[in-house]
């Protein structure tokens, strides 16, 4: 597994715990709880609100700082009995490595420490949360339909459990 990080001078200060490690914890526990390897590449960046603001901008049309955007490398389709199946022609891989190249996260630190203490828990879980809800989107997972929202909402809550990272 290849994470790609840009912190943009978000490298220590804002948090109490190992930022790196949770990062890694979280896309592990994300690949396994959806029968993936750890044969991937991933790109994430954390940003300030002016930068998610302007990524949000310029792929969605938004002008306003969001807590993450998550940028898919894969397509999916559901298959006869409803399960995710990976379109073939979407898998790209790193010519490099030969790991299968994921996509990008684009998390907002400010949003993260803000949202920590507006709902009440630690910084350790909303940003577990966020990287969670994040590698999800990547993995085809949405929420638009309700049905949809519960499912995602249920995994984010098995992967979190997983790693003991709880409210």
């Amino acid at each position: 597994m290849t994470l790609l990080l840009d912190d943009e001078g978000f490298e220590s200060g804002w948090a109490d715990f190992d930022t790196a490690s949770v990062l890694e914890d979280v896309v592990r526990a994300s690949l396994v709880s959806e029968g993936f390897d750890d044969g991937i590449q991933l790109s994430v960046s954390f940003v300030d609100e002016e930068g998610i603001r302007a990524v949000n901008q310029s792929f969605r049309d938004i002008d306003a700082p969001t807590d993450v955007l998550s940028f898919p490398m894969l397509a999916f389709s559901l298959d006869e009995q409803g399960e995710r199946r990976v379109l073939e022609e979407s898998k790209d891989f790193d010519p490099d490595s030969g790991e299968l190249m994921l996509g990008d996260i684009v998390l907002c630190i400010p949003k993260v420490l803000a949202q920590a203490e507006e709902y009440g828990h630690s910084i350790k879980r909303e940003y577990a949360f966020l990287l969670a809800h994040s590698m999800l989107h990547l993995l085809g997972y949405d929420h638009i339909e309700s049905e949809e929202r519960e499912e995602m909402e249920a995994r984010q809550r098995e992967i979190l459990q997983r790693l003991s990272i709880e409210r």
